[in-house]
């Protein structure tokens, strides 16, 4: 008869995806994860299978907290110019208000694990793209109702954005200003047109 898992799945993923954010994989032992969730090892290893199981559910888990909500966002029917700005600004305070500098799942992702991790490679991309494709449509619809300007394609301007706002993220890791940081928005929002 199979053992009944004697942990809270949610919690464990949940705490595990906070480690992975402060130490990286690299970073993270498997000691980290045990000490982390107060999960025994052997019944992490049942759950996830390795300690690579258990990031990509921490990357899930992450694209849930962060990702989604994001995107529901974008989707609220906000005038475009306004729904940008409030998006890097959200962006500005979850770096500032960060005061365990916890670093962006995704940005650590894709600098440690993308390039040696196919798994890890498409869990990137699908958040990336998700967050783009919500992107690209709000810009699109406001360059058709003429909010923005369609000088520019409105691929290129959600890509610019996301590039904006992981650069954001990087930039407040070193220094978590947000003066700084708001002008690196609002120069972005500017060149919206």
């Amino acid at each position: 008869m199979a053992r009944v898992r004697e942990f809270d799945t949610e919690a464990a993923v949940h705490a595990a995806m906070d480690t992975f954010r402060c130490k990286g994989y690299e970073g993270t032992s498997i000691q980290d994860l045990v000490e982390a969730t107060g999960v025994g090892r052997g019944s992490l290893y049942a759950a996830f299978g390795n300690k690579e199981g258990l990031y990509l559910a921490a990357m899930d888990r992450y694209r849930q907290l962060y990702a989604v909500p994001l995107i529901d966002m974008l989707h609220a029917g906000t005038p475009a110019r306004e729904l940008l700005r409030e998006v890097l600004v959200a962006t500005v305070d979850g770096i500032v208000q960060d005061g365990a500098r916890k670093s962006c799942l995704i940005v650590g992702a894709t600098t440690e694990r993308v390039t040696q991790d196919p798994k890890v490679a498409a869990h990137v991309r699908a958040t990336t793209s998700s967050i783009e494709d919500a992107l690209r449509d709000v810009i699109s619809s406001a360059q058709a109702s003429g909010q923005l300007p369609d000088t520019r394609s409105a691929r290129d301007l959600a890509r610019y954005l996301i590039v904006t706002m992981q650069g954001l993220k990087v930039m407040g890791a070193i220094n978590p200003d947000r003066a700084s940081l708001m002008a690196v928005a609002e120069t972005a929002v500017d060149a919206l047109g």
